[in-house]
């Protein structure tokens, strides 16, 4: 006879079959955090090429393919890291591990200052493509007006809490990449030429050897955003998986556009010889050059004319501003985040972690770090010191993720982990990571070269770092009176008078019981009452007896089941939700990592009570455990069971 179904279950099986039917999957796999995240990685393409080629010329592909290299030696770094520690704040969250609080300090401000440079950039692009309709927006002043309202209308959607469609930037990104191997191929067909790239090549006088190296980390450039997978970890059912496969695809894609993107704009913009320079003019600035809109040079130099040319030139120039502003946004995200995770760890005054009473975001962050700074930015409108400050900031930031990912090896041997990068060098007992160490020394060097080559770069970038860790002393010693080097953990916020919690973020254990239930009804009522997201988790438990990576599809499969109907669960309250499937060899220590690294206020578990005889746990050994090493919350919805 077939078991009667409850209406609970009825429900959850509705929003399952509805959820499968759905044609994109919110919980975020490898092709879905390839697609989210390409669309902020492969906008650099737009600037990216102009500024590189000023300084590479005919060696513009060569320079692209050896940042490349680098560039895959830090996505292994940080699918490595992600999945070890899947919070926000990239390499200054792996320093945090690795050495203390002040490293962990210079790295998230090298980030903010990508994130600076990042909104700058992206903004100060998107009105030269929309030159298209009106031509003098390729130029100054009009391009940094352009640029300023840019900034400031979307400050003013962060903090009014309007999101962006996962959807649409999904679609774009695929539109946007599809756009770009469209170009290749019609390059290759009207324009490429082996002769012509040849001659363009003078070794040693174009590029001088001085204008070679000093290229290598301004293409760097190209890989604007690859913290926007980091970022993403958390939207991901399986990181293990998920994170190292997307970072594989991202660098796959963006090297084959760069490797051949380049190749085809040399084709059609040769390197000349003007007044005793070496030039081309997808480096020059406009009217005569294209620095301002590469693409837009590609597309104009590709021998075609009439109506389709007139057409494509809208098509790519409304393409990559659309691209443009979507990575603006994206970056104004990201400084938003790592202000607030700055704050969370009092390396930045709480005034920046504060939210508006109305929307409940960080305005105070948003506007300051993603609106004053970037403007303060933007208004020389000088396109190559723009990518320049980018790549100070981001080779500094590498070079740390690099350094703490070797140190975690060293110092943690024996910690298992789900996800082991490679390759790797056995010796003295440790797995060397070659990847990191290799990637360490390319942009440890690249760091270097800008430094000791760019002036303007060199006394920005040192004068940002300087400033930062002046004010980091200052603010440790005065007002959090904490040392220098201790990770301190900021309180739970407090908003009016009625001292009431906020809870940003709530971690839900999640097994097949009643009290699990239970325990999602009360997180869900909580989060919808504060704005909260929900973070579902499931602990795979993996015997002692098999690797902690070891393949368990049927668990697995019981396991996603089970995170399927949490999530249709909780959502029918109207709140968002993220899903996890942890491997650990027990619950309780995995469930506070958890909680740990996505800096959770709270953690709501659900539990049968059990009579206490002799040393028999009140709750169960996992709950126990929680309740006792815990530095988050805990909100306990038990059930009383009989003696």
């Amino acid at each position: 006879m077939a078991q009667p179904v409850s209406a609970s279950e009825r429900q959850r099986g509705v929003v399952r079959r509805h959820r499968r039917g759905e044609g994109l999957e919110r919980v975020l796999g490898a092709p879905a955090l390839f697609a989210t995240a390409y669309g902020n990685v492969g906008s650099s393409i737009y600037y990216a090429l102009g500024v590189t080629a000023l300084y590479a010329l005919g060696l513009t592909p060569v320079v692209f393919v050896i940042a490349g290299l680098f560039f895959a030696a830090t996505a292994a770094t940080y699918a490595e890291g992600t999945v070890r520690y899947p919070e926000a704040g990239g390499s200054s969250s792996f320093a945090r591990h690795a050495f203390n609080e002040t490293v962990s300090f210079l790295a998230a401000w090298a980030q903010m200052l990508n994130y600076v440079a990042t909104i700058a950039i992206s903004a100060f692009f998107v009105p030269h493509y929309l030159s298209v309709f009106w031509g003098p927006l390729r130029e100054n002043p009009w391009d940094v007006r352009g640029a300023i309202v840019v900034v400031i209308l979307l400050v003013l959607l962060n903090v009014v809490g309007i999101q962006e469609s996962t959807r649409i930037n999904v679609l774009l990104a695929v539109i946007d990449f599809a756009t770009q191997v469209l170009l290749v191929v019609l390059g290759f067909v009207l324009v490429f030429s082996p002769a012509i790239l040849k001659s363009n090549v003078i070794w040693g006088q174009a590029p001088t050897w001085d204008q070679f190296f000093l290229a290598i980390p301004v293409a760097m450039l190209a890989y604007t955003g690859v913290e926007t997978v980091s970022n993403l970890a958390e939207e991901a059912r399986e990181p293990a998986r998920s994170v190292p496969n997307a970072y594989k695809l991202i660098a796959g894609a963006v090297f084959a556009i760069y490797f051949t993107l380049p190749m085809i704009a040399l084709s059609a913009m040769p390197v000349s010889f003007v007044n005793g320079e070496y030039s081309t003019v997808l480096g020059e600035n406009p009217p005569q050059g294209y620095a301002n809109d590469p693409v837009l040079g590609v597309v104009k130099n590709l021998g075609i004319s009439g109506d389709f040319l007139q057409a494509l030139e809208i098509y790519v120039g409304v393409l990559a501003a659309t691209i443009l502003f979507i990575a603006t946004n994206a970056g104004v995200i990201g400084a938003s985040r790592i202000t607030y995770a700055m704050a969370s760890y009092r390396q930045l005054p709480l005034m920046f972690r504060r939210l508006h009473p109305r929307f409940l975001t960080p305005w105070i962050a948003i506007v300051f770090f993603a609106g004053l700074v970037p403007i303060v930015v933007i208004l020389p409108g000088q396109t190559t010191f723009l990518g320049t400050i980018y790549s100070f900031g981001a080779t500094l930031s590498f070079t740390v993720a690099h350094a703490a990912i070797v140190a975690l090896r060293a110092r943690r041997r024996d910690e298992e982990l789900v996800f082991r990068a490679r390759p790797n060098l056995r010796w003295r007992g440790i797995d060397w990571p070659l990847f990191a160490i290799f990637g360490g020394i390319g942009t440890g060097l690249s760091w270097l070269v800008i430094v000791v080559q760019d002036a303007a770069t060199r006394w920005a970038g040192l004068g940002w770092l300087a400033l930062g860790l002046a004010f980091y002393f200052v603010y440790r010693r005065r007002f959090v009176h904490e040392p220098l080097k201790a990770t301190v953990r900021a309180p739970a916020l407090v908003l009016g008078p009625s001292l009431e919690l906020l809870y940003q973020t709530i971690v839900v254990p999640v097994v097949r019981n009643a009290e699990s239930e239970e325990a999602l009804v009360a997180a869900a009522r909580l989060a919808a009452d504060r704005r909260a997201t929900i973070a579902a988790v499931h602990v795979l438990e993996v015997p002692l007896e098999l690797p902690i990576d070891a393949p368990l599809p049927e668990e697995e499969a019981e396991a996603n089941d089970l995170l399927e109907d949490a999530r249709g669960f909780v959502e029918a309250y109207g709140v968002r939700v993220v899903t996890r499937l942890v491997r650990a060899r027990r619950a309780g220590p995995a469930i506070v990592e958890e909680a740990v690294s996505r800096q959770a206020e709270l953690i709501v578990i659900g539990a049968k009570r059990r009579l206490a005889r002799g040393r028999t746990p009140i709750f169960g050994r996992t709950v126990d455990l929680v309740l006792k090493d815990s530095p988050s919350r805990v909100l306990l919805t038990a059930t009383r069971k009989a003696a």
